[in-house]
């Protein structure tokens, strides 16, 4: 009987400790027995004095519910995150502060277990969350730089388009921070300024986002001016980044773009990527204006015969009369500046016919007709008379475009001075005022005209 008792005695023991648990020690969210019930009731008390904003009497009821059943309510870490930020704000002691900090983070760490996989806040939400409270609180501590910026890297690469505006701009500052530190490399920045710009480019573009488009233009100013004063941003930077990629991503148009975008930024003018990066990209979206981007850039290595094969494409693919006729006299110019007269001529013309208003294509042809004077004919007479056609150009150019008169009346008084003397009209029997038509490639009907 003695034993029997014993065995009772030690039975109701085990069910009273069993009847008494907290949600901490049993797992469940509230506890069981006289927890489950201390634990609702503390978990009343302070959401009360918190609705309240009364933080300091909300705090130690928080704080039983925060230990003793910390799966209760997702709200326990935001309330509590809430009241001692407050507290951080309001002290002035360096210990106080540094147990307050630290608290804060276990709050961080605390929901990540108890609810990391939470839908709409999951666990690369709250890493990047608690980033961003180390960096206010510590963004001079280098080892919390280092820590912070790896969670931020965590929760972008996790989270992608799903990242908050403010880890975004944080990523960026954290990566110019490191690089400062020696901790990244300038590939490291310019990769994760990519990573950064192409999800804020994605939410620019997301109209279901609209009402946060103002958000993320401002984080993509910020994102750009502290990129642009990192000291990576420089052209041998990116062109040794991306030049060994370009062949394995020659058909990706975004990054295409995106290096694009770099080398503009990092003033590659003259970059042979930028010509072969532009061109892959040419090759997959063709446009005008990317078809008379590569036209210049090959002017600027002198190689025209490639600039003249852009522009053709520009002229092609371009509706628009204005952007045509800029194009096409473009090709007029290069052609004039290789004496190949009767292309630049041809070329001019065609610009004439996309704007006909448009003087500057009539003083081209102007100037190849006087450029070319020499090889008009054999006689004196002869070669001269192409500075009548060209005179001719002049006066046309300032009769349809009021805008090119003084430039129109330049000419015409350069080349005017080259008219032959009245002795030689007269030894060639020729009269003033009559028509006369102009030999060589020229081949225009003008007016004979002395000096």
């Amino acid at each position: 009987m003695k034993a029997l008792k014993l065995i009772v005695i030690g039975l109701v023991i085990a069910i009273t400790q069993a009847a008494a648990q907290t949600g901490a020690d049993s797992g469940s969210r509230y506890g069981a027995g006289e927890d489950s019930i201390r634990c609702v009731r503390n978990l009343s008390l302070y959401n009360e004095d918190f609705r309240n904003k009364n933080f300091d009497a909300a705090f130690p009821a928080w704080e039983i519910v925060f230990k003793e059943c910390p799966a209760a309510t997702v709200n326990i870490y935001l309330d509590g995150i809430t009241m001692l930020k407050d507290k951080i704000s309001k002290n002035r002691d360096a210990a106080k502060f540094e147990e307050l900090y630290q608290y804060l983070m276990k709050v961080h760490d605390q929901r990540i277990q108890f609810f990391g996989d939470h839908p709409r806040t999951p666990t690369p939400a709250i890493k990047g969350n608690k980033a961003v409270d180390m960096l206010t609180y510590k963004r001079d501590d280098s080892e919390v730089v280092k820590e912070a910026y790896g969670l931020l890297k965590d929760a972008i690469n996790q989270l992608k388009r799903s990242a908050q505006p403010a880890f975004l701009a944080t990523y960026m500052s954290t990566s110019v921070n490191m690089f400062n530190m020696g901790q990244i490399t300038a590939e490291d920045v310019v990769n994760n300024y990519t990573v950064i710009s192409d999800i804020v480019e994605q939410q620019l573009k997301d109209q279901s986002r609209s009402s946060q488009h103002e958000i993320y233009e401002q984080v993509k100013g910020g994102v750009e001016s502290l990129f642009a004063s990192s000291g990576v941003a420089t052209c041998d930077v990116i062109v040794s980044i991306f030049e060994p990629q370009l062949e394995d991503n020659k058909f990706d148009l975004a990054w295409l773009k995106r290096v694009s975008q770099l080398l503009a930024r990092g003033l590659c003018q003259d970059a042979e990527l930028l010509y072969k990066v532009s061109e892959y990209q040419h090759n997959i979206e063709p446009s005008g204006s990317s078809a008379f981007g590569l036209a210049r850039m090959y002017l600027k290595t002198g190689d025209l015969d490639r600039a003249l094969e852009f522009f053709n494409q520009a002229v092609n693919l371009t509706d628009d009369a204005t952007q045509k006729g800029e194009y096409l006299y473009q090709m007029a110019i290069l052609h004039l500046s290789q004496d190949r007269y009767s292309q630049s001529r041809s070329h001019a013309l065609r610009a004439i016919e996309a704007r006909p208003n448009w003087g500057a294509p009539y003083i081209l042809i102007g100037k190849a007709y006087a450029l070319s004077a020499n090889s008009i004919g054999s006689k004196e007479l002869e070669k001269k008379s192409a500075y009548w056609a060209a005179v001719d150009k002049f006066m046309r150019a300032k009769s349809v475009d009021p805008s090119s008169t003084d430039e129109a009346n330049e000419q015409i008084r350069i080349y005017s001075a080259h008219f032959p003397a009245k002795e030689e009209v007269f030894f060639e029997s020729l009269e003033v005022g009559s028509i006369y038509t102009v030999g060589g490639w020229i081949n225009e009907r003008t007016t004979i005209r002395t000096k």
